[in-house]
């Protein structure tokens, strides 16, 4: 007798329009229909495994079950991930590699990224004081650009901020888009990988001398387990790395914003200037607002879990969005409540914004500490340091979009610091 079960299965030939008409709600939507946090369906042309959840999440980031390379789907290489970056690396070298990543995100680290933050922020207010409405989504694209660059190591040339911002963008807002803007994403991408290989080039020529514990300078030397120095292509990947993701903040920055003004009630408790309030408030925001809906891995082996049979080499998505938002872990999910961090014991696979698991030894995000002090500092100057006015304007934003924004990017008017 067979110990397997069939898994729910959504019928038909291939459900890729549908991923991408639904978006976020997606897996969702199914693991309700199916009343089951997992089934099997068919996406780019071939078998798929959707899961969602606590009990999930465990198993996907389960190394010996799941692997990275070749998982991501050729559409996000090109725009969004970069080839043989940390993100597609398993075993040995996909550690020894995020070893590199996290030996820049000491306390020192990190506490110079947050000076860098703020600075950014205080040339940022002064300007917007002279402009009567500026455009808050775009405005923090550049003064994240500035920040990551400052911080990496990377010369920043005046005249070429504008356009680096916006190639940065591209990057991670052309992977599930369609058509000239998809197209746009790659372009992007080959153009900046073609630059920061450049810049790689002479650093190690001794033309350019970036600070220690630079990304620019660490990933520059960095040597595989051969010994060898990173070829300039994928050395140039992950400094594209770090660049892009911070530039990517934006996104939650906005949504940030989007909350100080749509729960004032959380504002007034944010204007004691309680840090841990803060870092609670951060996290619901990265709970409750879309960013990344799923990840993907691939079956590395045959395996059984729940009674049903996963096979090898099957593309599995895990849900992030739905995770983040499932009954079965959050009370209320859909209720923007920073107070639910209070108690909160930081499991590393129910609350997965920017993946689960462990950092060093699995794929949880590197620079998620990055993400959360920068969005710190960023909550401070809009919550507490700036008086602004937000006019008239369309805050709704999109599940099926993907990355979702505001639609009117948040517009603010007549900037005044405070005293």
């Amino acid at each position: 007798m067979s110990n397997t079960n069939q898994m729910p299965r959504e019928e038909g030939i291939d459900h890729t329009l549908s991923l991408m008409r639904e978006g976020y709600m997606y897996i969702l939507n199914r693991r309700h229909g199916f009343n089951s946090d997992v089934f099997e369906t068919r996406l780019f042309g071939k078998k798929a495994i959707c899961m969602g959840g606590k009990e999930a999440a465990e198993v996907f980031y389960n190394t010996e079950k799941f692997r990275r390379k070749d998982a991501a789907p050729n559409r996000a290489v090109q725009t969004l991930l970069g080839k043989n970056g940390v993100q597609a690396l398993d075993g040995q070298d996909h550690r020894h590699r995020k070893e590199m990543f996290m030996s820049i995100m000491s306390p020192d680290g990190l506490k110079k990224l947050t000076d860098i933050t703020k600075n950014q922020w205080e040339m940022a207010v002064d300007k917007w004081e002279q402009i009567d409405e500026i455009i808050l989504y775009e405005e923090v694209q550049e003064i994240m650009y500035r920040t990551a660059c400052q911080w990496a190591g990377v010369p920043v040339q005046e005249d070429e901020v504008k356009k680096l911002t916006k190639d940065l963008v591209a990057m991670f807002e052309s992977p599930a888009a369609i058509g000239p803007k998809h197209w746009l994403g790659r372009y992007a991408r080959n153009k900046v990988e073609k630059s920061i290989g450049e810049l790689i080039n002479e650093v190690r020529e001794g033309r350019v001398n970036p600070p220690e514990n630079t990304a620019l300078h660490t990933f520059s030397w960095h040597r595989n387990l051969e010994g060898n120095l990173l070829d300039t292509e994928t050395a140039a990947v992950e400094v594209i790395n770090i660049l892009r993701p911070i530039v990517a903040i934006a996104i939650f920055i906005n949504f940030t914003a989007l909350a100080v003004h749509h729960y004032p009630e959380e504002r007034e408790k944010l204007e004691s200037g309680d840090e841990r309030y803060a870092q609670m408030f951060v996290q619901e925001v990265r709970r409750f607002y879309p960013f990344f809906p799923f990840v993907a891995a691939l079956v590395k082996k045959d395996f059984t879990w729940n009674s049903y049979k996963f096979e090898e080499g099957t593309l599995t998505l895990l849900d992030i969005y739905g995770t983040n938002h499932d009954p079965k872990i959050w009370e209320n999910p859909d209720v923007f409540s920073p107070d639910r961090f209070a108690e909160w014991e930081g499991s590393p696979f129910t609350f997965i914004p920017q993946g689960g698991g462990d950092y060093l030894m699995g794929h949880r995000c590197a620079g998620e500490w990055v993400t959360i002090e920068v969005m710190k500092v960023s909550l401070d100057y809009l919550a507490n340091r700036m008086e602004y006015d937000i006019p008239d304007q369309d805050l709704s934003y999109s599940m099926v979009s993907i990355p979702s924004i505001p639609h009117s990017k948040v517009v603010i008017k007549n900037v005044k610091r405070r005293i």
